[in-house]
Parts: C-alpha cells; structure tokens; sequence
C-alpha cells in the first residue's frame, strides 16, 4: 500500500458566520495546509499519517479523534504537557477571498524537532512512499530544526522517498525574507515534487516572469499555478499549461483550494497518472472545495473518483 507522510502544524479554526459581524458568531473546526491536504489525501483513497506535535488538553484530544475519524493515521503526533494548539480566525469578503488571523506563537507544534520523539519521527521518514510539507511547516520550526528535518529527508530519499514540496508562503511567518529564500532553495534541492504558484512566490522573487520563476526552482517536477485558473506543469516529459474548467457555482471560500489541489495531484500521481492530467484532477477537485465554507468541506460534498478522473490506487512506479 502506498503511505504518505504530511508533517505541519494544525490549529483551531474559527470561522466568522456568514453575514456576521466581527465580535459576532463564529463557528469552531480545525485546519491547517498540510492537514487539510491529509485529510482530502484520505478521502481519495491514499494512506497518510499526520506529523506534528499538540498539548495535552481536551482540544487536542478532539483533534486527533478527528483526523481518526477522517482515516489519517495518528501513531506520529507527539503530545506536549502544557502545551496548547494554535489557533486561527477567517474573514470572507464577498468574493470568497479569505484573511487569516494567528494565535499560534507559542503552539506545541514549533517544538516538533525538540522533542524526545523527534528521532524516531525523523527515522520514519524513510518509511513512506511520500513524505509531504510546506513552507509553513519550515517557517514554524526554528533554524536547526529545519536543517534536521531536510537532512532527514535528504537520508530518506537515499532509500526511496520521494519529497513533495509545497510553497505556501506566508510573508508573517519569515521575519528575514533572505532566510525564507534560503530555505526555499534547500528545499527545491531537495524535493522530488514542487507544487508552487506565483502567489507564493512574487513577494520572494519580486517581478519575476513565471518562465524565471520555474527555472529558479530545480526540482524534477514543478506545478506552478498562475493568478488566472491555470498551472504550469514541469516535468520530464515537457512543460505545459493546463487551465482549470469553468466553475458552475460561485466561489464561497478559497481558503483551501492549495491544499485540495495539491492532494488531488499527488493523489493522481501515486495512482499512476501523468503529471498533466494529474493537475487537471488538482482543479477539480479545487473547484469544488472553494465553493464551501471553511478549509475541510462536508463529506456528501466531496466529488467522486470518477468524476476526478483519478486512476485507481496503487503504487507509483514513475
């Protein structure tokens, strides 16, 4: 069976109601990037386990019983005495665009390379078919536990991990937009997968053109969504465009269109799809998600399969 690795950080998701004013009713969920593209990895059918560190409070507690109960394997989630998950607030404008807020500055997941687990967490890794991340994840870990958590994955590789790696960049989260660079380019070194788009990477790169903004990332396989529904598709069998299909409902929250893109993807590509009509199952799946509220969309809401075109799952040969 293929198995999948997604390290980060998920927090408590506050959601303001629709037409509420701030101070108004808000609704409690949970989210995060690398989790909400956990739990869509395991409604396609694909094993994943969840990475990170949480407290040991009754919040916590109801996280990991949610992740179970989405399929997502919960063996590597290390548990810190005192210590609580972040938390999150959404706004909405009218178009579905989305403002976030963060409590997350002393969250027990920044400790996730200082823990006395950390070692068996990083052995793991070599474990796993896939081990995916992204820049949030390596922007909440200070600087020596991003170096051995790319060291980890540069020994996991050696031994048939393949490192997927997703730009989501959040400007707050990098004090030091050098550093960010820096650790943007270890990380394309490293990564076998990068699913990218020029939203995360204008502000690293400014004025850039997307043909620079792909040949400053150097690894085997790029995904580069553009600001128009579409994405560059880089691989070896050649660099294309792939435009996503005309959405039939109005877009209600965009706060996890990356996410599901890139577990739609990944998905496709660990069942055996090429990397351009994995993309296509990216969009699609993305233009379902943003048509509701919140970063996880109810279950009955998730399309199927089929209508995914997602081949059937197994292990990837390519």
């Amino acid at each position: 069976m293929t198995r999948v690795a997604s390290i980060g950080e998920c927090m408590i998701e506050l959601r303001q109601a629709p037409g509420g004013q701030l101070g108004g009713l808000y609704s409690r969920s949970f989210g995060g990037d690398t989790l909400n593209t956990a739990v869509y990895l395991s409604r396609l059918g694909v094993h994943v386990d969840y990475f990170t560190a949480l407290g040991d409070d009754a919040l916590s507690d109801e996280m990991i019983a949610g992740w179970a109960s989405e399929g997502i394997g919960t063996k590597h989630v290390a548990r810190s005495a005192g210590k609580l998950p972040g938390l999150y607030l959404i706004q909405t404008d009218d178009r579905g665009e989305r403002r976030f807020f963060h409590w997350r500055d002393s969250a027990a997941a920044r400790d996730l390379m200082d823990l006395p687990e950390t070692e068996d967490i990083l052995n793991s890794l070599a474990t796993y078919d896939v081990v995916y991340l992204s820049a949030i994840t390596l922007s909440i870990l200070r600087e020596d536990g991003r170096e051995r958590l790319l060291a980890a994955l540069k020994r996991a590789r050696l031994l048939g991990t393949r490192f997927a790696f997703d730009t989501n960049f959040r400007a707050r989260g990098w004090p030091d937009l050098n550093v960010a660079r820096k650790v943007f380019s270890s990380a394309f070194e490293t990564a076998d997968i990068v699913l990218a788009s020029t939203e995360d990477l204008a502000p690293l790169y400014p004025g850039e053109t997307n043909t620079a903004l792909l040949a400053g990332i150097s690894s085997p396989e790029v995904v580069l969504k553009l600001a128009e529904p579409a994405c560059i598709v880089r691989s070896a069998g050649g660099t294309r465009e792939v435009r996503a299909e005309q959405l039939t409902k109005p877009v209600v929250d965009t706060t996890a269109a990356g996410d599901s893109f890139a577990a739609a993807y990944l998905a496709a590509r660990l069942g055996g799809a090429e990397p351009e009509e994995a993309a296509r199952a990216g969009h699609r799946l993305a233009g379902v998600v943003v048509c509701y509220p919140g970063a996880i969309i109810p279950r009955y809401a998730m399309p199927p399969k089929k209508a995914l075109r997602l081949p059937p799952s197994r292990k990837a040969s390519q």
